[in-house]
């Protein structure tokens, strides 16, 4: 098993019995002892279907996203929000129902708010011909244009993009949440267009939504063929594998 899960089972986690799960190991623990123990029995916890509402082969697939994440998490999650921020943005697509059912039979905390989120400060130097970096939130496959072009998205909570950002687009976003909280979803589209064609979009991230700023980002020193010529998709395949679900530091030479 990875270091990460290793390291956190063996200074957290004791195993219990599936009776006493959730009394005597709860939050982090409790699910890093549950991952370690699905990768070597292929078995989810015993009680977790009375919380969730899919099939234990749904939860299997879960569980084997959780533990690649786990492992490639720099560094491992150690707070209860730490863990359930992961299990939110690894599950994010999967029924709202499951996935607060996962984290409710871990104890984990549910997050309706938008998320605030961390701004890496910028290194003390850049290399030579770089003009600026910029920190992007995940990376969504579908984003991937081809092989050396893809869309990435930045939060407006980053200090270089806040003071960007238009001075009515915090105001048609506030009024967007408030259209979408009366289910006036007609209202609430005509809104996000406002913004999508300032060069923004309302990013879903975790139980809440941010704005970000977009970019299309072309690789440098890179020219993989077009999606339709020979080797197109196999090129596209290849730049998603290393992008997905990734938060990326891009360095832009111009």
């Amino acid at each position: 098993m990875g270091n990460a899960l290793r390291f956190l089972y063996a200074n957290c986690c004791k195993p219990t019995t599936s009776d006493d799960h959730q009394q005597s190991t709860v939050g982090v623990s409790a699910l890093s002892h549950d991952l370690f123990h699905f990768e070597n029995t292929s078995q989810v916890p015993e009680g977790l279907s009375r919380h969730v509402v899919s099939s234990k082969k749904a939860q299997a697939n879960w569980y084997r996203k959780l533990i690649d994440a786990w492992k490639e998490a720099r560094p491992a999650p150690r707070t209860p929000e730490e863990a359930a921020g992961l299990v939110i943005l690894t599950l994010k697509g999967h029924k709202k129902a499951d996935v607060e059912g996962l984290l409710t039979f871990y104890g984990l905390p549910l997050s309706h708010t938008p998320v605030e989120v961390p701004v890496q400060p910028p290194p003390t130097s850049l290399p030579h011909g770089v003009q600026y970096e910029i920190h992007t939130l995940p990376v969504d496959e579908k984003a991937v244009a081809d092989g050396d072009t893809v869309t990435v998205y930045v939060s407006t909570a980053d200090p270089r993009e806040s003071s960007r950002v238009p001075s009515n687009l915090h105001t048609v976003a506030a009024h967007r949440a408030e259209a979408r909280s009366r289910r006036n979803y007609e209202e609430a589209d005509a809104l996000h267009k406002q913004i999508i064609d300032a060069g923004y979009r309302m990013i879903p991230f975790e139980n809440g939504e941010i704005l970000a700023k977009k970019y299309r980002i072309r690789l440098r020193g890179i020219d993989a063929p077009e999606s339709k010529m020979p080797y197109g998709k196999e090129a596209k395949t290849e730049l998603t594998k290393i992008v997905q679900g990734k938060s990326l530091r891009v360095l832009i030479y111009g």
